[in-house]
């Protein structure tokens, strides 16, 4: 049951999370410098796939050890996920595509690391409170 919930939570913390953060940034932030990069509509099916794969590697690298040493422990290690996983996309993008902006780079490193430590911290609080 622990387990449940903090996939559960971690699903809902993080996934709302990033439903705002996309809200505003999609048209706001990243189409000014991606532009023509971006598909013109959403495809939900990779979408998916990666919050699926995304939040059980939260729970793996983050909850999971946030149960036995704390909260902090989840907080830490989920900004250290988030950081790693989204500069390997961004870093990678800088490195091989023509155009690609240092500030989106920066700002999603900072993104991923901030919202994957609150869902981690929301998700093992929930776990070790209910699971």
């Amino acid at each position: 049951m622990t387990w449940i919930v903090a996939f559960i939570a971690a699903a809902v913390a993080f996934g709302a999370l990033d439903a705002l953060w996309l809200g505003w940034a999609g048209p706001n932030f990243y189409r000014p410098r991606l532009g023509d990069l971006l598909a013109d509509s959403f495809r939900m099916a990779p979408a998916l796939v990666f919050y699926a794969a995304y939040v059980a590697a939260i729970v793996w690298f983050a909850v999971r050890p946030g149960l036995t040493a704390g909260i902090g422990a989840a907080v830490l290690n989920g900004a250290l996920l988030g950081a790693i996983c989204y500069a390997t996309y961004d870093l990678t993008n800088q490195a091989t595509l023509r155009h690609w902006s240092t500030a989106v780079t920066v700002a999603d490193i900072a993104w991923g690391a901030f919202a994957t430590a609150a869902a981690a911290g929301i998700a093992t609080f929930a776990a070790s409170r209910i699971g």
